[in-house]
């Protein structure tokens, strides 16, 4: 089964005057669970959350367990991180996250075309 790995640059804001640039990898294995995508933060700190819950981040304020993901003004969006001992908190360019879910979708619609 194909897997989407795209690669997307982070803003991880926290209490410094200016958000630090991480890379993020955004993966989709529809092997591993179709309704799943994975973000691996710098460290390889991984985090697996519904799809939809990106999808209805990028419109809405969402929320889901550990996750949270909202729009901020037109062009940015953040996913908020909950771990045990701390927070992180990561803005993307919206059209990186709509992108990587574009090819999820695409993904999806060869699976069931077969």
């Amino acid at each position: 089964m194909p897997v989407v790995e795209d690669r997307a640059r982070g803003r991880l804001v926290g209490d410094a005057p200016v958000a630090r640039a991480v890379p993020v990898t955004l993966r989709y294995d529809p092997g591993f669970s179709p309704a799943t995508v994975r973000f691996v933060l710098p460290g390889g700190v991984e985090w697996s959350f519904p799809r939809a819950l990106l999808e209805d981040g990028l419109r809405d304020p969402a929320h889901r367990g550990d996750i949270a993901v909202w729009p901020c003004g037109r062009v940015q969006t953040v996913v908020e991180f909950h771990g045990r001992d701390e927070v992180a908190v990561v803005q993307f360019d919206t059209v990186a996250l709509n992108r990587f879910l574009e090819h999820t979708y695409a993904v999806s619609t060869s699976l069931t075309t077969r």
